[in-house]
């Protein structure tokens, strides 16, 4: 858009009508999201890099209760005023979303990964000789479709999905545990698996892995307004969201045992389900129920961490074109451009390369937004001023862009590049404290973000082109308040 008011009715506030998510449907949005291939791999692959299975519960346990609270303080504003992410980001970032980082941040590299999953897991219905080629790409297409037919109900379907599949996939989690159990002889050869690392190792691969575990969600955990702009009260989202330690902990000791199960019954370790699943005997109906099971794991995951906030990103940069079907279907097309099968099924690539140098740019997000709409506007937002494009709009700052809030992601994310490019094999040796800060990219960004955008804003004042201070919200929502609030 060039200028004025955008009316697109798909990126309004939600209106009292629709603000009906309880409690419950928070639950089941994060069993959904919990209990996928992903966090199965990820907590998988800290046995396979040598951790006991009580150390790498450990990690993923403490990462995602660090990530609760800025969680939490990021679903408020979707509750309070009913706004999506790409709007509530016009607040730090301005209304220019070419130009501003949440335009790309939950972009669709992680859709097409998933879906690459989902692919693989559907190819296990088929004998291993047709288990080439063009049957991988046929598959992968299929799996989109398959995703795309159910993002055409929209929220309200998305959300159903979510809140009717989480007892199936507890079932599933639970069976799965049980089948180890049976075939390893115990829970004692289950977890016999010793830890495999000196304490030096031990915390190289820690910081990476807390790090990892907590990217898996960063982006989730940034556009989570998306959904909470549904909730029925501030409440309903917290006391639903409160169990994601216990959600994310308890299937990671799924795969964490499981995985660690793999050495007794097959004499080797295997980190990926799908990889597992094809070792699992029992005929064509066992083999049915399993990859079943895989797809409705990971659709529950994908579509509304991966699919979801880039749909509606699409619809922030051209509303006139992008509804938040066209935005799902163009997402799952990039999907596939990005090479997802490139990356899944290497430990060192998914986990330490991608998550890692992804979560280094999910804080930074993070901790700019946080700051502005918590320290800066005190929670207060003019919503109508959100979608206002042009100069004379109270977010416009300079042309559309907030420049201290893209300098400071350029001075936050620049430190964790030369890890990167270390880790990938560019460079060679570097400092070990620039390893150091790749390695918690996600927590050097949320925290330095916050502190630089804060410092700046107050250096720098919060004006836009032509001097106008921004302007006093006088919008009055109905759900108001602190945190709490009802």
């Amino acid at each position: 858009m060039t200028g004025g008011r955008a009316s697109w009715s798909e990126l309004r506030p939600t209106r009292a009508g629709q603000r009906t998510a309880t409690a419950v449907e928070f639950a089941g949005l994060w069993v959904g999201l919990a209990v996928g291939v992903p966090s199965y791999y990820i907590a998988g692959a800290l046995v396979e890099k040598g951790m006991a299975w009580y150390q790498a519960l450990g990690v993923v346990v403490l990462a995602k209760s660090l990530l609760l609270l800025p969680l939490l303080l990021l679903s408020h504003p979707g509750a309070r005023y009913g706004l999506p992410f790409p709007v509530l980001a016009r607040a730090s970032f301005g209304p220019s979303p070419p130009t501003s980082p949440p335009s790309s941040a939950p972009s669709s590299p992680p859709a097409g990964i998933e879906s690459w999953i989902g692919a693989e897991a559907l190819l296990l219905l088929l004998p291993s000789s047709y288990r080439v080629g063009v049957s991988y790409a046929v598959s992968f297409v299929l799996f989109i479709a398959i995703q795309l037919l159910l993002v055409l109900k929209g929220m309200r379907g998305i959300r159903a999905l979510e809140k009717y599949s989480a007892p199936v996939l507890i079932f599933l989690a639970v069976t799965l545990l049980i089948w180890a159990y049976v075939w390893a002889g115990g829970f004692g050869p289950m977890l016999s698996l010793p830890p495999r690392l000196s304490p030096g190792e031990f915390w190289a691969l820690f910081f990476p892995s807390l790090t990892a575990n907590v990217g898996s969600w960063a982006a989730v955990a940034l556009t989570i307004s998306d959904f909470t702009r549904f909730a029925r009260s501030q409440a309903d989202h917290i006391l639903g969201q409160l169990g994601l330690p216990l959600f994310m902990g308890s299937f990671a000791f799924v795969g964490l045992a499981v995985t660690s199960a793999t050495q007794t019954i097959f004499g080797r370790i295997i980190s990926d389900p799908v990889q597992l699943a094809a070792h699992i005997n029992g005929g064509p109906l066992v083999r049915l129920f399993v990859v079943s099971g895989l797809v409705l794991a990971i659709v529950t995951t994908n579509i509304p961490a991966n699919i979801v906030g880039p749909a509606n990103i699409l619809m922030g940069l051209s509303p006139k074109w992008f509804t938040f079907r066209r935005g799902a279907l163009v997402t799952a097309v990039l999907s596939v451009g990005f090479q997802p099968w490139r990356i899944y099924g290497n430990a060192d690539r998914f986990v330490y390369a991608w998550l890692v140098s992804y979560s280094a740019v999910m804080g930074p997000i993070a901790g700019i937004i946080l700051t502005d709409y918590f320290v800066l506007r005190r929670t207060v937002l003019d919503v109508e001023g959100l979608y206002e494009t042009g100069p004379g709009g109270p977010y416009y700052y300079y042309r559309g862009c907030n420049l201290v809030a893209l300098f400071t992601m350029v001075v936050t994310v620049g430190p964790t590049i030369p890890g990167f490019l270390h880790k990938v094999g560019v460079v060679g040796p570097i400092p070990e404290a620039l390893v150091f800060i790749y390695n918690v990219g996600w927590f050097f960004g949320f925290f330095s973000s916050a502190l630089v955008y804060a410092a700046l804003s107050y250096l720098c004042g919060r004006c836009g082109v032509g001097g106008k201070a921004e302007a006093t919200a006088t919008y009055s929502p109905t759900l108001t308040g602190p945190l709490l609030a009802e």
